[in-house]
């Protein structure tokens, strides 16, 4: 999926772990079948995981959920990774790497979550948001709105016949009218979309990879209205949240520009991925309110 992607395997996790956690050496190691673009995900044992970052981008995550995460889990009503080792670059591997607990579920359709589910993460994403933010580190998606205006127009240019460019660029322009956020920034978790979401029988059971944790626009947390709910568990989210109009419309503003560039970057090369993106961009674009 990257130029610079480091490759691995179940093989060099046994090294890793043989090398710096030797208590877990003999445990089985499978992989996982994710579609997530920064972690390889491996199942150890049958209560643990191991994540290894893909890129170095994804290894500078792993110090900061280290630090965070804990803290962070004394205040949220649902389950969230507990990291129970920080490995180090070893064994040819280059990067930082995590020991977590494994968590039950599975990934939920995209676009498609009923109220349920819509009253779940609103009350994950208000529990978060009311966290103290002292010496909360910047989100990775803590910029205004508009300074995604040219990356945006750029995926937008390199989308020109895949989707809907001229309401794509039309619905954009309206969410860069938004007023700007007048409060302080919160804590947010960055991408709430499917491959971070875990669900059972419809009712969210965790969320995952916090990689893009930090303090930013509450709007930023808005944007699973349109990755994980449909039009009616949308009306149910947005009421829960307590959106105000500018606020809402940032948030469809990010989540238009969030799945432009997915579909963008990763249209050849994760397709699961990209038709996330895709359904996002159709919601947004059929939208009247």
């Amino acid at each position: 999926m990257h130029a610079d992607e480091t490759k691995t395997d179940a093989a060099l996790v046994r090294r890793l772990l043989a090398a710096q956690f030797p208590a877990w050496a003999d445990l089985p190691v499978e992989p996982i079948g994710s579609h997530g673009t920064v972690n390889a995900i491996y199942r150890l044992g049958t209560d643990l995981t191991v994540r290894l970052p893909r890129i170095e981008g994804g290894s500078k995550d792993v110090a900061t959920e280290h630090r965070w995460l804990p803290h962070l889990a004394e205040h949220l009503p649902h389950a969230i990774p507990v990291l129970l080792a920080q490995g180090v670059p070893g064994e040819g591997y280059p990067w930082s790497w995590s020991v977590c607990r494994w968590l039950d579920g599975a990934n939920p359709a995209p676009a498609a979550g009923g109220a349920e589910l819509a009253a779940d993460v609103a009350e994950f994403v208000l529990a978060l948001r009311s966290v103290d933010t002292a010496d909360g580190p910047p989100a990775f998606r803590s910029e205004l709105l508009a300074a995604r205006d040219t990356a945006t127009r750029g995926a937008l240019d390199a989308l020109h016949g895949v989707i809907d460019t001229g309401a794509a660029a039309t619905a954009w322009a309206a969410a860069l009218r938004a007023p700007a956020p007048q409060g302080p920034a919160v804590w947010v978790h960055g991408d709430l979309q499917p491959g971070n979401v875990l669900v059972t029988e419809g009712r969210l059971s965790a969320v995952i990879d916090f990689g893009c944790m930090g303090l930013a626009d509450p709007a930023v947390d808005l944007i699973p209205g349109w990755y994980l709910l449909g039009a009616e568990g949308r009306r149910t989210f947005r009421t829960r949240t307590g959106a105000d109009p500018a606020t809402w419309a940032r948030a469809r503003g990010w989540a238009l520009s969030i799945a432009l560039m997915e579909l963008s970057y990763y249209r050849t090369t994760n397709p699961v991925m990209a038709q996330t993106a895709r359904q996002v961009i159709g919601e947004i674009l059929e939208e009247t309110d």
